[in-house]
This record gives structure tokens, C-alpha cells and sequence, in this order.
């Protein structure tokens, strides 16, 4: 059974999502701190976190960055901090997606099962994508550049695997969207923004100075086709 960790310290709230969480199939852990979440996280090892930002004690992106350094789990952030600076700093920490209260149970399920879907992989048979030297394997969710295996988040590897798939292709903010999301489920588009940043972080030489994955400005970005 799928594993969930919600870190949540209003309880009325942890207990909702739990409730809908636990209808919809999966085995539920509540934490009400980030500590107590840290623990949780190195001790049962869950498939996903939802992460709220306002926690007592240690805050939720501390949280965030703590689970980053030693983790690719998917973190699906809850909170009520709706202000674009917090959306874009959760992102950049390494979050696959963000939901601000209040929220819809119903969509929170499938935003989950969204990123759980990138998570576990949808690719049938062998599939490999190869481009520019880096190689995408969608069935054993590994990405290595020239040889060299590198860690992606869910969100981070579907977004690459969609760039790989059409080297030279331009894609708007909002294909990517789609692509990462099935159906973009809000139009934030600097999501992807964040995204990119993380995803040059990890794979490109010299990230000011993309060799991989290049901006078209006033469009979007394209994977390097040679």
C-alpha cells in the first residue's frame, strides 16, 4: 500500500486529509511538527509528504530542505501562504507541486495520485529516451548525464523526459504544464520556472550557462537538439 506522510498541525485539517487520503487507498502517517515529520520520514520511509509551510518549531521549507538533502520523496505542499515568493521558494526547494487553503479534499487526491503516477513511472516495456548525452529511462525512473546518475524529483524527471522525448522542440510554460500535470490543474506558470532552475542545477555544467536546456525567450525552453 502506498505510504503518505501529512504534516499538518491543525489537527481538524490533518485529520480530513487523512480521512480522504485513507478512503482513496493509501496508508496514512499524521505529523503535527517538523521534527516529529523528520523522524517519520527516516523511519517509515513514506512514498509521499504533504507539507504544510506553518508549522510550530522548525518551519515547513526548512522541513523541505532537510527532506531534499538526503531524499528525492515527492512533497506536495499544503498551506495557507498564498503569496508568490513562498510558491516559487517551495518549488525551488525541490516541492512537485503546491496547494494553498482553502482547498478541495477531492483535488488534493489527485494532485497526489498525479505525482505518485510520475513517481512510480507510466511507461510500458524498456523505453529509453537519449539526447545531447543525456539518457532518460522511464521504466527504471533513472536519469545519467554522461555517465554521471543524477537525482530528480518526480515533477523534475517527467519535465525532463518530456524535453528528451522532442529535442529542438519549443515548449510553452503552459504545455509543460500539461505534460507534468495531465491537465494543468492551475495556470502558474512560473512553477515551471522553478522547475527548470532545479532541473539546470542538477544537470547542466555550468548552470548560468545552459548546455542542455535552454530558454527561447518570450516562449518557453527547448532541450538542445545536437
Amino acid at each position: 500500500m502506498t505510504r503518505v506522510l501529512v504534516v499538518e498541525d491543525e489537527m481538524k485539517i490533518a485529520r480530513l486529509v487523512a480521512d480522504y487520503l485513507e478512503h482513496a487507498g493509501f496508508e496514512v502517517t499524521v505529523a503535527g511538527d517538523g521534527e516529529a515529520a523528520l523522524a517519520s520520514a527516516r523511519g517509515s520511509r513514506p512514498d509521499l509528504v504533504v507539507l504544510d509551510l506553518g508549522l510550530p518549531g522548525r518551519d515547513g521549507l526548512d522541513v523541505a530542505r532537510e527532506l531534499r538533502r538526503t531524499s528525492s520523496v515527492p512533497i506536495v505542499i499544503l498551506t495557507a501562504r498564498g503569496d508568490e515568493t513562498d510558491r516559487v521558494v517551495g518549488l525551488e526547494l525541490g516541492a512537485d507541486d503546491y496547494v494553498v487553503k482553502p482547498f478541495s479534499p477531492r483535488e488534493l487526491v489527485a494532485r497526489i495520485r498525479a505525482v505518485l503516477r510520475r513517481t512510480m513511472g507510466t511507461a510500458a516495456g524498456s523505453e529509453a529516451l537519449d539526447a545531447a548525452g543525456v539518457e532518460v529511462d522511464l521504466v527504471r525512473h533513472r536519469v545519467t548525464v554522461e555517465g554521471r546518475d543524477i537525482e530528480l524529483t518526480p515533477t523534475e524527471f517527467e519535465l525532463l523526459a518530456t524535453f528528451v522525448r522532442e529535442p529542438g522542440r519549443v515548449f510553452t510554460r503552459s504545455q509543460l504544464l500539461d505534460a507534468v500535470h495531465g491537465v494543468a490543474l492551475e495556470s502558474y506558470e512560473r512553477a515551471i520556472d522553478a522547475h527548470v532552475k532545479n532541473i539546470r542545477r542538477k544537470i547542466e555544467p555550468i548552470p548560468g550557462r545552459p548546455r542542455y536546456l535552454l530558454t527561447v525567450h518570450g516562449v518557453g525552453y527547448r532541450f538542445a537538439d545536437a
